[in-house]
């Protein structure tokens, strides 16, 4: 075999288990079993649709909007407020999920040898995304849709300092067989879905969720502070 042949061979692996690397998933504990679980609230345009259980701690259920025939799953508050007659009232176990939500936010963020740095400049519409480890300094926006490409047991790890915007009736798409429940998106800003948008993944959002009228989710929606809804379909991922 001749030097540049074998020289193009390495070069093929270098790339191939970089762009390919997969990282293990993170631990989401209790919190795992929410589609929904925020520390300050669920504002809801009716009608929404969950797939999920749903909850809001520590602050009161008066803040969780959502009605009972939204949510296909388990209603969760601390206290006797929120929607009847749906709800379960259970400030533990929900102090123990915003715990572990806590936990799995630090966990995904603090994640070391990323595969991919600042991908696109913030800018990953368009793209095709193998799996791996992913991470951005700013802001990283979806544009155009984006695909997430790889097999059931590969991971994707995105951890971003900034907000993340998804622009309106603009879709992350799986392929391979990748599964929603193995894509984590750690966001330390805002969070925004934009209108009648399609979104793929777990977000662990340090501040807010906005999902904007008529997106979709199969996800979890797992926010350390609010989550607002406007007529969406969230459903979370396969297990």
């Amino acid at each position: 075999m001749n030097k540049r042949l074998m020289g193009s061979m390495a070069v093929l692996l270098v790339v191939c288990g970089s762009g390919f690397a997969s990282s293990q998933p993170v631990n989401l504990g209790k919190a795992g079993g929410f589609a929904i679980l925020t520390k300050t609230g669920i504002t809801d345009v009716y009608a929404s649709a969950v797939t999920g259980d749903v909850g809001v701690s520590p602050i009161t259920g008066a803040a969780l909007l959502l009605r009972c025939g939204e949510v296909s799953g388990q209603v969760y508050t601390v206290d006797a407020a929120g929607p009847l007659p749906c709800k379960v009232t259970d400030a533990t176990f929900l102090t123990a999920a915003v715990g572990d939500m806590e936990f799995a936010y630090v966990d995904a963020a603090g994640r070391t040898s990323p595969d991919f740095t600042e991908l696109g400049a913030g800018e990953i519409g368009g793209k095709t995304l193998a799996p791996g480890l992913y991470k951005w300094g700013t802001d990283v926006k979806i544009s155009t849709d984006v695909t997430l490409s790889g097999g059931p047991n590969d991971v994707w790890i995105f951890q971003i300092a900034g907000k993340l915007k998804q622009a309106n009736a603009k879709r992350v798409t799986l392929a391979g067989g990748a599964l929603a429940k193995n894509i984590f998106w750690q966001v330390a800003g805002a969070v925004t879905l934009g209108t009648t948008s399609h979104f793929e993944g777990i977000i662990l959002a340090k501040t807010m969720i906005a999902v904007n009228t008529g997106a979709t989710v199969n996800g979890r929606l797992l926010a350390q502070t609010a989550v607002t809804l406007q007529m969406n379909a969230v459903t979370e991922p396969a297990k």
